[in-house]
């Protein structure tokens, strides 16, 4: 549970964070029996799906490196999943990652990521 709190405070960190640029959020801690997708949002016509990693320090690595390849595809066949519920089929998308390192005070929000 500890981790998933903390989770939470990294989203909302990356929620605001994105809201400051003008970023539209629509969905938050999107479920299906694929994965989850911490934050959907739309910015210039644009979907964007959205990780979010952090951690306190990088001691132990990068956030961003938690990212596997599995998770990837968990993240890709959630969005089909999101896209087949709403009926949409033709909104150009992107999978991004908002890292954040609490340590440093540091937001890196990569775009495109895979």
């Amino acid at each position: 549970m500890y981790s998933k709190n903390k989770g939470y405070k990294y989203e909302n960190i990356a929620k605001k964070y994105l809201i400051s640029k003008n970023y539209e959020i629509l969905e938050e801690n999107f479920f299906s029996k694929f994965g989850e997708i911490d934050i959907i949002a739309k910015k210039n016509g644009r979907i964007h799906f959205i990780e979010v990693k952090g951690r306190d320090n990088t001691n132990y690595g990068y956030p961003r490196e938690a990212v596997t390849f599995s998770k990837q595809n968990k993240l890709r066949a959630t969005a089909k999943y999101y896209f087949m519920l709403k009926g949409k089929d033709d909104f150009f998308c992107q999978f991004d990652l908002v890292e954040i390192i609490i340590s440093e005070k540091k937001i890196n929000h990569i775009e495109n990521a895979f």
